[in-house]
């Protein structure tokens, strides 16, 4: 039952990045968004960063309920954090780097 719940809120969470993403790119059509320059990559860089991690916590989620005992969930539990405070560490370099090209580009004479 646990991990029909886990399937049920990764489709749930799917459904809602599907409605963020195509809400997002009917933004970048309007006449504002294109002032924003390299600001696109940064945000389709989150959303993707959002999604993985999402993925990785229903991963976990569905391991947990397959868990035979404290111990293992303890473990899985430990295991996850390591990887994901990593994770977060590349992640946020990564914006950071898309932050400063994007603010680069903006600051850059046009013509």
């Amino acid at each position: 039952m646990a991990e029909k719940n886990v399937d049920q809120a990764r489709a749930a969470y799917g459904r809602f990045m599907d409605f963020l993403t195509q809400a997002m790119g009917a933004w970048s059509k309007t006449p504002g968004a294109a002032n924003m320059g390299g600001f696109g990559a940064v945000q389709e860089r989150a959303v993707g960063f959002a999604k993985e991690n999402a993925e990785r916590s229903f991963a976990l989620a569905s391991e947990l309920s397959r868990a035979k005992d404290m111990q293992e969930m303890l473990t899985l539990q430990s295991r996850f954090v390591q990887t994901q405070m990593q994770t977060f560490g590349i992640q946020a370099q990564q914006l950071s780097w898309l932050m400063a090209d994007a603010l680069r580009n903006m600051q850059q004479p046009k013509g």
